[in-house]
């Protein structure tokens, strides 16, 4: 009959207090640079929206001025008319309020009598990616 000798050594399963430490820190750093890019990421697709929203409801102003001969007095006049479905917010702001009318010059109106809605941009405060206002779009 053979003997089976145990040795003293215990073979133990898993990881040592180090080697989670060391894959922490990895964590952590590879963490540290992913969230700047996820928040550039979100405020570039902000900004994008944003561009979208203006050139829509730009060019609904210009149909609604070209059907109706004159320009529209406020945005809910797009909605109310069926131009827009509803006015968009402004996705930095978040709110469908913040927008900022250029109204028309009485002597240069489509029609002289109610000068109406020229123009649209955003309300809200800061600087784009790019660096210029966000006013300015």
């Amino acid at each position: 009959m053979a003997r089976h000798i145990r040795s003293g050594k215990r073979h133990q399963f898993g990881f040592t207090l180090i080697e989670l430490m060391i894959v922490m820190a990895i964590i952590i750093t590879l963490m540290g640079m992913a969230v700047p890019f996820y928040q550039k990421s979100i405020v570039r697709a902000k900004e994008t929206v944003l561009h979208n929203n203006l050139t829509a409801m730009r060019s609904v102003i210009d149909e609604y001025s070209y059907d109706k001969q004159k320009a529209p007095q406020t945005l809910q006049d797009l909605v109310t008319d069926g131009y827009l479905r509803a006015v968009p917010k402004d996705p930095i702001t978040g709110n469908s309020d913040t927008w900022k009318l250029i109204m028309e010059d009485a002597a240069q109106a489509v029609s002289t009598t109610e000068p109406g809605i020229f123009d649209v941009r955003s309300g809200a405060p800061g600087r784009s990616m790019e660096g210029t206002p966000y006013g300015e779009w």
